[in-house]
């Protein structure tokens, strides 16, 4: 059983996890690496910056000291940006009490070395027991207690299990599942997906280019899944085909809204200096385009964004070469 909770991260989903925690009757204890900015959590118990309007229960503290927020720890959610786990994690190693499980809701694979978050946790602290959350979970309608289903994965399904009960309640499901590598694969990489149904949006391209760009941006992130090593059925499951729809029609996720500006023809540095929460999709597209070259598999949405977002490509000649290319069987 769980009953306090080092929260590492005081972004969105730091925060809506911190408070369905304290609301199951778990303490909390949250950390962030900006004093300032734990000071006004403290104080208004709200999160202003990422999430406003959510009250902070009591069962939840806050500090910005590296030992501090693991005392009495029986749980670690590790909900920093995929692209800032590295350092914020060297920070916190040396006092992180060995053993005790972490859980990453991040959903990323880190530039230059092409690690999933799981992954960039153990290549810091060494072996650690690590879970990864992750579905189709946007943080403003968790905030309303809006029904929600996700996947706890791990290669210890007992793991999974310690996660699943310290989260389930009766709005928001929690499923395990051992496919570590493929639930972490498919958060990561729908996000390209999203950017790219983002871009169609922008362009008012409609709805039928925009139901093929989800169902073949399904095939491509899980043939690359497949060449690494998960399991097929991984990618139409909650974490995959789930988190996928999610992230590519609702209107405030990040990385579709990006995509949108862009489609619109904004510039992808004016559209990242313009949003307050990291845009994991843009980095991620990288590491993504890097893992296709490196397992050889063909993945034409993804190549199509890389061109775009680092390219300099133009968005509707992007889009003419993705309908223009060799006809071939489904």
């Amino acid at each position: 059983m769980v009953e306090q909770v080092a929260m590492i991260g005081d972004g969105q989903m730091a925060t809506v996890c911190s408070v369905m925690l304290a609301d199951r009757g778990t303490h909390v204890r949250m950390w962030g690496q900006d004093p300032d900015h734990v000071a006004a959590l403290k104080s208004v118990r709200e999160n202003r910056r990422y999430l406003p309007g959510l009250h902070i229960p009591e069962r939840v503290s806050f500090t910005s000291d590296a030992e501090a927020v693991f005392v009495g720890a029986d749980l670690i959610i590790s909900a920093v940006p995929c692209q800032y786990m590295r350092s914020v994690w060297t920070r916190l190693s040396p006092a992180y009490p060995r053993g005790v499980p972490i859980a990453s809701v991040s959903k990323g694979i880190e530039n230059d070395t092409l690690l999933r978050p799981s992954q960039i946790v153990q290549d810091v602290v060494g072996p650690a027991p690590v879970v990864a959350l992750s579905g189709p979970s946007i943080a403003a309608e968790l905030a309303r207690c809006l029904p929600a289903t996700v996947v706890a994965a791990s290669n210890d399904l007992s793991l999974a299990k310690l996660v699943q009960d310290a989260f389930s309640s009766q709005w928001f499901r929690v499923y395990t599942n051992d496919d570590l590598l493929g639930v972490e694969l498919a958060g990561a990489t729908k996000n390209v997906i999203a950017l790219a149904a983002g871009i169609v949006d922008g362009l008012k391209a409609g709805d039928n280019a925009k139901a093929a760009l989800l169902a073949r941006g399904l095939v491509e992130i899980t043939r690359l899944g497949v060449a690494m090593g998960a399991r097929r059925e991984t990618f139409s499951g909650l974490a995959g085909l789930g988190d996928l729809v999610t992230t590519c029609v609702s209107p405030v996720g990040r990385n579709r809204t990006a995509g949108q500006l862009i489609g619109q023809g904004r510039k992808v540095d004016e559209v990242v200096a313009g949003t307050a929460s990291v845009i994991e999709g843009i980095p991620t597209t990288r590491s993504v385009y890097q893992l296709a070259r490196k397992y050889q598999v063909d993945m034409p949405i993804t190549e199509a964004v890389h061109g775009v977002l680092f390219e300099g490509k133009d968005v509707i000649a992007t889009l003419s070469e993705l309908m223009m290319r060799r006809l071939k069987g489904e």
